[in-house]
């Protein structure tokens, strides 16, 4: 009975003794160069304008972003030049699938057509599916490592969780609302959030940012259309928080996804 008590308290302090590790290490969390806090600006469905407006404001302030691209979108097959231009300048190719399955049966959702509804395809065949679009991806930018944005959240397919049969095929997946990172000691780079404004103002763009900060962990936005097509976020607002982070490089490591990920990872336990 004393060497059952005996072991029951050296697993407990053990337990406690790694959770007081990761605790320390979320609270010493260190950026590259002294900075507060990482800022990923990411931006989802291969828009047109992202090409027109989001990717030159960003190369004006000298910023990295990271573009998830539906691979069967008109702007994959008719500006693919830009793309790969894109790439060469380091903005970061993202996988978003091929077609952008969601899930037909949860609400507000009359617009997913029957032959792209999540619901009625199989893990099998969106697994698949998602494997060519980072072959595809990798005939644009010549990359191995990547990483996933989960269209519209929806983690199943036809019932069963697809996401857990990629996690082994990219550096991190953004699964969920939710664009700062509360404790990195608690970050799961296969369960990111993401942030999806629209017809936000700059001001409340670059709160996000000063909150994460304010905890020295990481921001990311999810952009959809900037200045123009859907769930659009105005120009003016998206270059008043590329001029803020810009002002104050000091403070904000901003980046592509992959990069800040393998910062984090290098950063973990041995």
């Amino acid at each position: 009975m004393i060497k059952n008590l005996f072991l029951m308290l050296s697993a407990a302090l053990v337990a406690s003794s790694a959770t007081t590790s990761l605790a320390d290490q979320g609270a010493d969390f260190s950026w590259p160069a002294g900075a507060r806090a990482a800022v990923n600006l990411a931006y989802d469905d291969a828009l047109g304008s992202q090409l027109d407006n989001a990717i030159p404001a960003l190369n004006r302030y000298g910023l990295k972003g990271s573009f998830y691209l539906t691979l069967s979108g008109d702007t994959v097959r008719n500006r693919l030049d830009e793309w790969r231009l894109a790439a060469r300048q380091g903005h970061e190719l993202g996988n978003h699938t091929l077609f952008h399955q969601c899930s037909g049966s949860k609400p507000n959702r009359e617009w997913v057509k029957p032959h792209e509804d999540l619901d009625l395809i199989s893990a099998d065949e969106l697994v698949a599916q998602i494997q060519l679009a980072s072959t595809m991806l990798h005939a644009i930018d010549g990359r191995t490592e990547r990483t996933f944005t989960v269209p519209c959240g929806d983690r199943e397919a036809a019932g069963e969780d697809y996401v857990k049969r990629v996690e082994s095929e990219f550096i991190a997946i953004k699964v969920y609302a939710g664009g700062v990172v509360p404790d990195m000691a608690d970050i799961d780079p296969d369960a990111l959030g993401g942030y999806s404004p629209v017809e936000v103002s700059g001001e409340q763009l670059i709160s996000v940012v000063k909150e994460a900060a304010s905890k020295g962990t990481m921001a990311n936005f999810t952009f959809h259309g900037i200045g123009g097509d859907h769930l659009s976020v105005s120009s003016q607002a998206h270059e008043e928080l590329l001029q803020y982070l810009s002002d104050n490089s000091e403070v904000y490591w901003v980046d592509t996804l992959i990069k800040i990920m393998k910062y984090v990872e290098s950063q973990g336990p041995e």
